[in-house]
């Protein structure tokens, strides 16, 4: 007969399940991307996913410094505040700066359903995220904003042209990616020039 868990590995399990159930309304903020092949929006939580896994199949191109097992994990709670905050355009540079704070504050709000151990690491990855100064977490951010990129780039444009995007917008708000990656924003800035030429953007 299997021996019966001691009480103490149950303490806190109320509290991971409350955090559990509250973090499925990721999954109702859309962003503005739609699905490739389809005229359904893409949510957060699909964008996280996709993120995530971008992550595993990047990791041979990351620096030494980078530690892969948590860029994974910062791809998987870095929107969690927007359950709270909503998504906002990347472009629009107004709309991000308003929003910061609400964002913060959600995340303390969230993460704090967790008992202490997960709250904190949780908390500490989104914050080591958000600042992007560690080698991890810029590699995550030149994977968060790629993602979107690529899904234009293969979506004739479609959340560029619908909010108006200019090819200069897209370049200085993704210029980042040639310090992290510098071949890679070679080969990105050839395929704007393109999609400029081709319409997708302004």
């Amino acid at each position: 007969m299997a021996a019966t868990p001691p009480a103490l590995a149950f303490d806190g399990l109320t509290e991971v399940v409350a955090f559990l159930i509250e973090i499925d309304k990721l999954k109702s903020i859309q962003c503005r991307t739609k699905v490739l092949g389809t005229q359904r929006q893409e949510n957060t939580a699909e964008h996280s996913w996709h993120f995530a896994v971008a992550v595993m199949a990047l990791a041979p191109y990351a620096d030494d410094g980078v530690d892969i097992t948590r860029v994974t994990q910062m791809a998987l709670v870095h929107d969690i505040a927007e359950i709270d905050a909503g998504d906002v355009l990347v472009y629009d540079l107004a709309g991000r700066e308003a929003v910061h704070a609400m964002e913060a504050k959600a995340a303390q709000r969230l993460f704090g359903l967790l008992p202490t151990p997960q709250r904190r690491q949780f908390h500490e990855l989104w914050l080591e995220y958000e600042a992007g100064e560690t080698p991890s977490a810029r590699f995550a951010l030149m994977i968060d904003r790629l993602m979107p990129v690529l899904m234009n780039l293969h979506n004739q444009g479609q959340s560029w042209i619908e909010n108006g995007i200019t090819l200069e917008q897209v370049l200085t708000c993704n210029a980042f990616i040639a310090d992290v990656y510098p071949a890679l924003w070679t080969h990105l800035s050839r395929h704007l020039q393109q999609a400029q030429q081709q319409g997708w953007l302004k």
